[in-house]
């Protein structure tokens, strides 16, 4: 067994653009890069729900965030509005959206739910898809409509899964320019990416943004029980994430639905993984009250896994997950909103 890689703290400055390889040098050769301490300090709960520090930022998030995607598919959107709110009620305040989720729905919709107070409660993220500074702001600006809100706590450059999205979004005339000029003019507090596809892509963005003197405040990537073994983000991407103290935001924990079908693991055991790695909430699809029932259940009865039991569990993936099969927004382009819709892109 490998020994524990125990990560300190970074002084919050720029990443440098050799960090990655400063960074893989600093493993032993007896431990992979990428092995890292399972997720073991306290966190403070608060009713049913456990709150982790979402990198340097000094914002407390649940543990459990309420995905965009899911809560735009009730065919009546007054059960998406009572969704959300009773989620928020149960202690979730982390909110995911994008601009491109069901056309534009779940951010209408969600809008909708964080009137009467509930946008006070919540920590609120949406992505943008656009490449240029002229999209990127159009969207910004279309999602904060549609949010009802004057501020996004999280914008997020979504779908960075082309070796080319880091370098076009740095570019001259890139929406890195629309996403800073709305940080300075209020409507973004914190700015970070997201992308399904192989942990070398987000790599690269790591390190184009060290190149141009930016630190991105949270990082979302897939956490799951079959990534350890094939392009995996955890190997990869999150040692380098806790070392820089950048928010870790998890998601695909089921894939979608497509790991439970592995017939391998319960979606409680999924959700258990993913929280006990160092990330700051795990982003879940629920898309009705019984899954919200059964994901908060997860949460009251959660206990980090020791390393015993993640070896266990790692074990009884390890087939099944070693070519890619139960990931498929790795391998293929279901998943991938911006290839189907490149005009999306600007």
């Amino acid at each position: 067994m490998h020994r524990r890689l125990f990560l300190k703290a970074a002084v919050a400055a720029p990443v440098a653009a050799d960090s990655v390889l400063d960074w893989l040098k600093t493993c032993s050769a007896d431990e992979p890069a990428g092995t890292i301490a399972l997720a073991a300090q306290p966190a403070p709960r608060r009713g049913e729900m456990i709150y982790r520090p979402l990198g340097r930022t000094g914002e407390q998030i649940s543990l459990l965030g309420l995905g965009g995607f899911h809560i735009g598919r009730q065919k009546d959107p007054q059960d998406s509005i009572r969704l959300i709110r009773t989620a928020i009620d149960r202690g979730i305040n982390f909110m995911d959206n994008c601009w491109d989720y069901n056309r534009g729905a779940s951010e209408v919709r969600m809008g909708q739910a964080l009137r009467d107070g509930y946008r006070q409660k919540v920590f609120l993220m949406t992505k943008i898809d656009g490449r240029t500074r002229q999209a990127g702001a159009e969207q910004i600006d279309q999602s904060l409509k549609r949010l009802e809100t004057d501020r996004l706590d999280l914008l997020q450059f979504h779908e960075i899964i082309r070796m080319e999205d880091p370098d076009r979004i740095f570019a001259p005339g890139g929406a890195i320019e629309a996403a800073v000029a709305a940080q300075k003019a209020g409507k973004v507090r914190f700015l970070g990416f997201t992308g399904h596809k192989d942990p070398r892509i987000h790599l690269k963005m790591l390190e184009v943004a060290g190149r141009h003197q930016f630190r991105f405040d949270a990082v979302q990537m897939p956490l799951n029980v079959m990534d350890a073994h094939f392009r995996s983000f955890r190997q990869q991407v999150l040692p380098l994430l806790v070392k820089e103290q950048i928010g870790v935001l998890g998601m695909k924990s089921m894939g979608n639905g497509v790991i439970l079908g592995s017939r391998l693991v319960t979606p409680t055991e999924c959700l258990h993984y993913a929280m006990s790695l160092p990330s700051s909430t795990v982003i879940t699809g629920i898309d009705s009250m019984q899954v919200l029932r059964q994901d908060l259940d997860a949460v009251r009865r959660f206990k980090p896994l020791d390393a015993g039991q993640m070896a266990a569990l790692l074990r009884r993936t390890a087939a099944a997950a070693s070519q890619g099969r139960y990931e498929p927004f790795k391998t293929g382009t279901g998943f991938d909103g911006t290839t189907h819709h490149p005009q999306w892109l600007g």
